[in-house]
């Protein structure tokens, strides 16, 4: 799909490539990816499939999320704040999830940092590394950068504020999920402005 431009869907309307691949890809597409997402825990939630994510495809996130959402307390910050080393080791047997020690540390380490902070800090720190202009729309797919100024900017702070398992290319996957930018292809149906 690389350099590919918006295809037709089965309703006629135009879509990204991705968005057409499988039906669980169709729903995301078009209800979710791109979305304003705000609040602390949605965005706790999204900063830890994106690093599940990592070295995987998004598709096995996706299928799986129902049960990392059961696994992780719905991703509450002060609930996965309180797991322990047993939460752990509980979190290891899961066949619901990706069961990566590394993952699951950094997103129980995540949660006790973000625990400590304000309500809404979270939030404040991820929008303020919103461009400040809209970028032009894609019109392919090799449009569509994995890094940005802003992601390397985004992923930098959190690491400094102490957050695992975020690099640049995950800033920008968390960006384009949440609504920061909008990477939906020009003609897309899902693509506003």
């Amino acid at each position: 799909m690389s350099g590919a431009g918006p295809v037709a869907g089965p309703d006629g309307g135009l879509r990204c490539p991705w968005g057409l691949s499988t039906e669980d890809y169709v729903a995301y597409h078009d209800t979710e990816w791109g979305k304003p997402v705000h609040g602390d825990d949605a965005l706790y939630e999204r900063l830890c499939l994106e690093a599940f994510q990592s070295g995987l495809s998004w598709l096995t996130i996706l299928r799986r999320r129902e049960g990392f959402r059961k696994a992780f307390s719905d991703f509450r910050i002060a609930s996965v704040a309180e797991f322990g080393p047993a939460d752990a080791e509980r979190l290891m047997a899961d066949e619901g999830i990706i069961r990566n020690r590394a993952k699951i540390e950094a997103t129980l380490t995540n949660a006790k940092v973000l625990a400590g902070w304000e309500a809404g800090e979270l939030d404040a720190l991820v929008w303020s590394h919103a461009p400040k202009k809209p970028g032009r729309a894609p019109r392919t797919t090799a449009d569509v950068p994995a890094v940005t100024p802003e992601s390397t900017a985004l992923a930098k702070a959190l690491k400094k504020a102490g957050i695992r398992f975020v690099g640049p290319t995950t800033a920008y996957a968390l960006m384009q999920a949440c609504g920061l930018v909008n990477d939906h292809l020009a003609g897309c149906v899902s693509r506003e402005g």
